[in-house]
């Protein structure tokens, strides 16, 4: 599938995606692309570092003309986000990408592309690699675990980059210049149960929430898609409230920052409620269709008889469950005050795990103002240790403040009004980069954050549109020549 990703338009950045795109990736096991990076740098023959925690460094001296700009960084992280349908056969341990070409845009086969941040390592790959593109001396920096953790950034080291300017190619618009992003932390609450028998006579049922929009939990969740693992509970609260019906098992969400697109229950209907339980998903589900037409239009909910569980959830603790899944905030909790229509602190209710005595419920809480974070993180900490769970917090990471004056800043505003004829939207988002993090110990570097039309990321609707990939590459190029003379 990826002769035609090929012969795209710039060949050499298409090139590299589709070479990074067959090697397996994912968040925590980036074993393979880290040699993947280290092989292309020294295969260059260019200085090439890999650190303690796993991030590679390749650096290369400016082209002929360009000795005297100041050197710029570049930066994108190796790992992606894996998510399939649940109808998609695919291993993302051994198989590679199976891309395709849809009109303007390039997708996946069921599964997430990895445009997020794959377009941007190609991106580097191809300055890196190029023998007639104008650059000023280039430091790349390919962090690992962006996704899951940002380890790769927090434990980068100072002193490893010499450049004072950083191009984070990391965004999904290609309308935005981002200057700033929000901070997050995973609350994370585990626990266990004492299962008890099934009634005797009792029925089995698999409900099924599938179907859903998804999408990335910082740059979606103002959309108001529908969260799978709360609209699950939503049905479970309402079916226990007015039939007999046993929770054996509960399977929703997956990666804590993706919103999560399908749900699954094995239940347990008392002999005599199932027309009343069939009757009562059917009505629930009208009224969920009716609530998310519009962000959600796939949406589907479907029962279908299963083998009876041997085993349920007590009802003491049933009941515990579906209140504090009900009681967990998802969406926006606060917008900013100081910058129109920006989300200033939300939660996604990311992954629910019930089953043979254990239980796991996971959350990512963002926020731009670290207080903020912590308060809303510490709520929900609360509700979870009522109903009784350990609650850990961790993996918190800091913001970036936007420095609007700085003059990569100014220099890539005016650059885009002249090429493109209309103003940049300069802005900060929702999402966390790495830069507020690489900020830490490289505090005098002006940063900036752009990319090319990429829309569902974190979801097997993933997908990049190719004219905006080229749009992005002329821009790239262009900033490049632009960066200014080193300082006397």
């Amino acid at each position: 599938m990826s002769t035609d990703i090929r012969s795209l338009e710039p060949k050499a950045m298409w090139n590299h995606f589709a070479d990074l795109n067959a090697v397996p990736r994912p968040s925590k096991k980036e074993e393979r692309v880290i040699q993947f990076i280290r092989n292309f740098g020294e295969q260059l023959g260019l200085p090439t570092l890999v650190d303690e925690t796993g991030n590679v460094i390749i650096k290369k001296p400016a082209t002929p003309g360009m000795e005297d700009r100041q050197t710029v960084a570049l930066q994108s992280h190796l790992d992606m986000v894996h998510q399939k349908n649940a109808s998609t056969t695919f291993d993302f341990n051994t198989e590679g990408i199976r891309m395709y070409v849809d009109g303007d845009w390039v997708k996946a086969d069921g599964t997430t592309l990895g445009a997020d941040n794959g377009i941007g390592v190609a991106s580097i790959m191809a300055l890196l690699s190029s023998t007639d593109i104008p650059h000023p001396a280039l430091e790349a920096l390919f962090t690992i675990d962006e996704e899951t953790g940002m380890t790769g950034a927090m434990n980068l080291k100072g002193g490893l980059l010499d450049a004072p300017i950083m191009l984070n190619l990391d965004t999904e618009d290609d309308r935005e210049l981002t200057i700033g992003c929000a901070g997050g932390i995973d609350v994370t609450a585990t626990g266990h149960y004492t299962p008890e028998q099934a009634p005797a006579g009792s029925k089995g049922y698999k409900l099924t929430v599938r179907g859903l929009t998804g999408g990335h939990s910082g740059m979606d969740i103002h959309l108001g898609r529908g969260n799978a693992n709360k609209l699950m509970n939503r049905l479970l609260f309402q079916a226990t409230e007015e039939t007999a019906v046993k929770v054996s098992a509960l399977d929703g969400g997956g990666l804590r920052n993706a919103i999560p697109r399908e749900s699954f229950a094995i239940l347990a209907v008392a002999a005599g409620q199932e027309e009343a339980f069939k009757n009562l998903i059917v009505q629930q589900t009208q009224v969920l269709k009716a609530e998310y037409a519009t962000t959600d239009p796939a949406l589907e909910v479907v029962l279908e008889p299963t083998t009876v569980p041997a085993m349920v959830l007590p009802a003491d603790f049933q009941h515990k469950l579906l209140r504090v899944l009900y009681t967990c905030p998802n969406g926006i909790y606060r917008l900013s005050p100081d910058i129109e229509n920006l989300v200033q602190t939300s939660n996604n209710l990311a992954r629910v795990l019930v089953q043979e005595g254990g239980y796991t419920i996971m959350c990512l809480t963002r926020s731009a103002v670290n207080s903020e974070k912590l308060d809303l993180a510490t709520a929900i900490r609360s509700a979870l240790e009522l109903a009784g769970a350990e609650v850990k917090l961790t993996g918190s990471y800091p913001g970036w403040t936007p420095r609007p004056e700085a003059a990569i800043v100014q220099i890539m505003t005016k650059l885009y009004r002249d090429m493109f004829q209309s103003e940049p939207d300069v802005n900060a988002c929702h999402a966390g980069l790495e830069c507020g993090i690489l900020g830490a110990n490289y505090p005098d570097m002006e940063m900036i954050s752009f990319g090319p039309n990429i829309r569902g990321a974190h979801s097997p609707d993933e997908k990049v549109q190719i004219s905006s990939v080229q749009k992005y590459w002329g821009f790239l190029l262009e900033t490049l020549k632009h960066i200014p003379a080193k300082e006397a």
